[in-house]
């Protein structure tokens, strides 16, 4: 099939640090062209990817000139593949709700990834004006404030098999992996790691819109030995931050609508601790890849757990369930059945 995949433009694809969307975008595009379709992605043009790309603006916009307006990019994407929608049988969205007015016009078989929460005001009236467009959840959890949308599919995330090795050895740390905002819970992961004396290692971002939150809650308890700082990991430093982990604190305090460092960890057979929200329950089998807990005092408890854990059945679910390869198996069935009544 000829395949469009339209990506945001506020990372590359895939991202050079942060980015779960436009990193996931990658691995399907790749196993996409592996199954040996003709995939064109439409993104920022420091994106680099196995099959053609459109480069819609030259630099992904977060690390790209300041003052750029994100709409102007965005208009050139929705010209782009309103231009072009004729080359393909399908294509396949990723940037929400802002393509569908030139999508649903455009004759051409599409669907379209939420990525993202769904809780917000006034995304039920755009459901409403699109109510025969194809979407695709990334789990079960995401689609509960709209199940009036016109659901497809879930599909949850997938990475490359070997994109990460796992390490059967005890970690000596608690690590905490995302963005340092107060739903992510790192205050919990901090005072989670001081009750069972364990350094814990912070592989973080730290937005701009949270530099107060920061400053105010998290700066004076980092002290870079027992509370340690370490920024932004690529995919090189990932693997062994994950990998020498005792165990991934993930105490999250909002619907995660899949949560993809989850399974980073489990690829490196670290087990997750996790708080009972979003998506968590879809993807951590409790007591066998790690432990859902309900409140800060289980989390303590199963932290003194996870060692008994068996790091080579954490990383045995991951294979089972969440590799590139099923996930694109999974786009290529819903493109199929899309294409099939044209």
């Amino acid at each position: 099939m000829r395949i469009a995949q339209l990506a945001p433009l506020a990372e590359s694809v895939p991202p050079r640090l942060y980015g779960g969307t436009e990193r996931v975008i990658a691995w399907l595009v790749d196993q996409l062209v592996e199954l040996g379709h003709d995939v064109t992605l439409f993104a920022s043009g420091d994106s680099r990817t196995t099959g053609k790309l459109h480069a819609v603006w030259p630099r992904a916009l977060r690390l790209g000139r300041k003052g750029v307006d994100p709409n102007a990019a965005c208009a050139l994407l929705i010209e782009a593949i309103a231009e072009r929608a004729g080359e393909f049988d399908v294509i396949h969205s990723h940037v929400d709700w802002l393509p569908l007015p030139v999508l649903a016009r455009s004759g051409v078989p599409f669907l379209t990834t939420m990525h993202g929460r769904l809780d917000l005001p006034g995304l039920s009236g755009v459901i409403g004006a699109f109510p025969q467009a194809p979407f695709v959840s990334i789990s079960d959890n995401q689609r509960r404030p709209l199940p009036e949308a016109n659901w497809v599919a879930t599909i949850p995330h997938g990475l490359p098999k070997d994109l990460f090795w796992p390490s059967y050895e005890s970690g000596s740390y608690l690590a905490f992996l995302g963005r340092l905002t107060a739903e992510k819970g790192p205050e919990d992961a901090i005072r989670i790691a001081r009750a069972v004396r364990m350094p814990l290692r912070i592989a973080a971002k730290i937005p701009r819109a949270e530099t107060v939150y920061f400053k105010k809650k998290l700066e004076h308890e980092i002290d870079g030995e027992n509370i340690m700082l370490i920024g932004e990991v690529d995919e090189v430093r990932k693997q062994p931050f994950l990998a020498g982990a005792a165990a991934l604190l993930f105490p999250i305090n909002w619907p995660e609508p899949f949560g993809l460092v989850m399974i980073e960890a489990m690829a490196c057979g670290t087990p997750v601790i996790a708080y009972r929200s979003g998506s968590v329950p879809e993807i951590v089998e409790d007591g066998v890849t790690g432990f859902i807990v309900d409140s800060e005092e289980q989390a303590i408890e199963a932290v003194k757990e996870a060692v008994r854990l068996d790091r080579r059945t954490v990383r045995a679910r991951f294979e089972d369930r969440f590799v590139a390869r099923r996930m694109a198996r999974e786009y290529e069935s819903r493109y199929r059945e899309l294409v099939a009544p044209s």
